[in-house]
């Protein structure tokens, strides 16, 4: 795919959504920390639906402390793997509270030095909590950059290189949402939805789909 026609489709997923957020509720770093990282193998909605018994109950790391490992593993448990997850939250939260204050640190090194914190979700923070430029490469982006053409890679670290080669900077604290988001609701795994998407001229998938 050539320069002109990937910004096309930059401009158009920004004219359609000019503000785009995260499905994620949240309302600090920390939350948002918590919520990416119980994200992992399970939606947003059902994340959300975890949360939001959890966060009014506690939303700081020593408040999470405080609630104790049991009473995490009960709030979370409709979540899947909910056991290893409340494990690494309750770790991740002592060492918030041992090493940062009890902040969670905009550092990329500090952030994926916490349990369960991987590249993905250090991306995530950085780029939602903290405004950086960062792209988190998950399974709809990785679908959404190979299918279309637009930054193709044989695994995540590979699409998120491309992204990061091809994507002009004012575009960047954005195009992980839009990308995430279209791959969610259009560009879906089983069979997109080509005639109802506003980049199907300037996608090069062959074997695009008409309206359901």
């Amino acid at each position: 795919m050539n320069k002109e026609k990937r910004r096309m489709i930059l401009e158009r997923l920004r004219e359609a959504n000019p503000h785009p957020e995260t499905e994620l509720e949240y309302s600090s770093p920390f939350e948002l920390l918590v919520a990416v990282t119980l994200s992992a193998q399970a939606t947003d909605v059902g994340v959300n639906k975890a949360t939001r018994k959890l966060f009014p109950r506690a939303n700081t790391p020593q408040a999470i402390l405080d609630l104790g490992l049991e009473e995490l593993r009960e709030a979370i448990k409709t979540i899947g793997l909910f056991n290893s997850k409340a494990n690494n939250v309750y770790k991740m939260c002592q060492i918030l509270v041992e090493q940062h204050g009890g902040e969670v640190p905009e550092n990329r090194e500090a952030l994926e030095a916490l349990p369960g914190v991987g590249r993905k979700t250090a991306n995530v923070v950085l780029n939602t909590a903290f405004g950086w430029p960062t792209i988190a490469v998950d399974t709809h982006i990785f679908r959404v950059s190979n299918r279309t053409k637009f930054a193709m890679g044989k695994d995540v670290v590979a699409v998120e290189q491309k992204l990061e080669k091809v994507v002009p900077k004012e575009f960047k604290v954005d195009v992980h949402h839009w990308l995430i988001l279209h791959g969610r609701y259009t560009c879906i795994a089983r069979k997109p939805r080509c005639g109802s998407c506003i980049i199907e001229d300037l996608c090069e998938f062959k074997d695009k789909t008409e309206v359901e």
